[in-house]
C-alpha cells in the first residue's frame, strides 16, 4: 500500500475520503490542524474518526490564525444561521478563513515530502459547499502545479498527486459513499458554532448542507443536535 496524506478536520467529508484513501489502496497518514477555530470539538472528532478507520499516523499541527482574524470561525464575527440554499449561494460568506486550504496544502505538502508520499488527500467539494474560492477544481489544479514546482521531492521525479474525490459529488452522494465503506458519521463534527457540550447547532451552514444531505440521502443524521430548524 501506498503512503498519503489526508487532511482530517473531523467533519463528514473529511472522514469520508480518508475511507477512500484506504479503499483505493492507500496507507493514509492524517493531518489534523488546530488553528484557532472557534469549533475546536472537530479535533477530537478527528481523534475518534482516525482511530475509527485504523488511521495509525495521524498528527496535529497547532497555528493561531486568530492572529488575522477576518472570519467568523477566527475571530468574533457571528456565524450566520438559518440561510437558505439561496443567500448561501449569494457570495462568500464570513466563515471563510483566508487562505485556510493553501495554508494546509501548504503543510501537507511538507508533511508528504518527509514520508515519501506523493499523494495528498483533501476533501474539497464544488457542488455542495458553501462559496469558498479554495473549494474549486481550478484552485486545486494550480496548487499542484505550484507543488509540482517547489519541492524537492518533485524536482527529482516524484511528482505529487492532489486527489479530490468528492470535489463532483453531492452531498448525499458524499454520504452514501461514506455509508458504502464503513463510515461511522456518529463521530464526526461539522458544524460551525457548536454549543459549550459539543452538540451541533443545526442552523449554521455547514449544518444546514449536512442536514440536507442526509434528507436528500433517505437517511437520518446520527450525530447529536442541540436544535434543529
Amino acid at each position: 500500500m501506498k503512503p498519503a496524506v489526508v487532511l482530517l478536520s473531523g467533519g463528514l467529508d473529511s472522514a469520508t475520503v480518508v475511507a477512500i484513501a484506504k479503499a483505493e489502496g492507500f496507507t493514509p497518514s492524517a493531518l489534523t490542524f488546530r488553528y484557532g477555530q472557534r469549533h475546536a470539538v472537530e479535533i477530537e472528532a478527528s481523534r475518534r474518526v482516525a482511530a475509527a478507520l485504523g488511521v495509525i499516523d495521524h498528527r496535529i499541527a497547532d497555528m493561531d490564525l486568530r492572529v488575522f482574524g477576518g472570519s467568523a470561525l477566527t475571530s468574533d464575527i457571528a456565524v450566520p444561521k438559518g440561510r437558505d440554499d439561496a443567500q448561501m449561494a449569494s457570495g462568500i460568506p464570513v466563515t471563510y478563513v483566508p487562505a485556510r486550504n493553501t495554508i494546509m496544502l501548504s503543510f501537507a505538502l511538507a508533511f508528504a515530502e518527509v514520508i515519501d508520499a506523493a499523494d495528498i488527500f483533501v476533501g474539497v467539494n464544488a457542488v455542495d459547499y458553501s462559496g469558498y474560492p479554495d473549494c474549486r477544481p481550478d484552485y486545486i489544479a494550480a496548487f499542484e502545479r505550484m507543488a509540482n514546482l517547489a519541492t524537492k521531492a518533485a524536482v527529482e521525479g516524484r511528482k505529487l498527486t492532489i486527489h479530490t474525490p468528492l470535489i463532483h459529488l453531492t452531498k448525499a452522494e458524499i454520504i452514501r459513499r461514506g455509508r458504502s465503506l464503513g463510515v461511522d458519521y456518529a463521530i464526526t463534527s461539522t458544524c460551525y458554532d457548536p454549543d459549550p457540550q459539543g452538540l451541533a447547532c443545526g442552523q449554521c451552514d455547514s449544518c444546514h448542507l449536512r442536514l440536507k444531505g442526509f434528507a436528500d440521502a433517505g437517511l437520518s443524521d446520527p450525530a447529536p443536535y442541540s436544535r434543529i430548524v
